[in-house]
């Protein structure tokens, strides 16, 4: 009876082992312990964080270990709630392997389109999850336009509409410069999420064509906006 007994905790266990997706909480997990050292180690917060003069000295990495810490315990929750919140719609449709490319490849897009636009600002500095996040929920969105989005959890509206208007916002934020947020590594991440959906599931170029063309747009307005030197 004691061995049936353990027997039937260790199904039960492999059972939920089997609900959790171990890798979204790998990222959540590894995003939490390296956010956590940082708000106890200002050294090591500085030493990984964004920063535009170090990393064209050489220091690169910080343009992967920055996505990974957070400026407070809000940034972070905040990020891991987006993410948690989205990345199964990812997983579902598309797969663990998938979601950790997009995932990956969003985070570089976000860093290497913020030094784009700012490579130039030697003291420019960040730090977050948010544009790997970003790339997660524009993917989500792109995979499913027509699902429903509540807005602090009680204003419902389409996703489609909900990420239109993100990434125009996005785009005034980094015109007007009048806040902390890193609207670029936003918008960089959101390209990358989406690009990277459409080379994993090309046939949304034909289920989903006016949808395609239509989450393009901001991205389309961002490079207009750049060779004019709107930005």
């Amino acid at each position: 009876m004691f061995y049936l007994s353990i027997a039937k905790e260790v199904l039960f266990l492999l059972k939920i082992f089997q609900m959790v997706n171990i890798f979204l909480l790998s990222i959540i997990a590894t995003n939490v312990l390296i956010s956590m050292k940082g708000f106890n180690d200002e050294s090591f917060f500085r030493k990984y964080q964004f920063h535009v003069g170090s990393i064209r000295a050489g220091e690169q990495i910080r343009m992967v270990s920055s996505a990974f810490l957070h400026a407070d315990a809000v940034h972070l929750l905040f990020n891991m709630i987006a993410l948690y919140s989205f990345a199964p719609v990812v997983t579902e449709t598309l797969g663990n392997l998938s979601f950790l490319l997009i995932y990956a490849g969003s985070l570089i897009f976000g860093s290497l389109l913020t030094m784009v636009f700012h490579g130039n600002e030697y003291n420019y500095r960040a730090v977050g999850a948010s544009g790997a996040v970003t790339g997660i929920i524009y993917s989500a969105i792109l995979l499913y336009p027509d699902m429903t989005i509540g807005i602090f959890g009680v204003i419902p509206m389409p996703a489609y509409i909900f990420g239109i208007g993100y990434l125009l916002y996005s785009i005034y934020g980094m015109k007007s410069k009048r806040d902390n947020i890193g609207h670029t590594a936003h918008f960089g991440g959101a390209i990358g999420g989406y690009a990277i959906t459409l080379l994993k599931d090309p046939m949304l170029f034909e289920q989903s064509t006016f949808m395609v063309i239509l989450l393009a747009i901001p991205i389309i307005i961002l490079f207009i906006m750049a060779k004019m030197g709107k930005l």
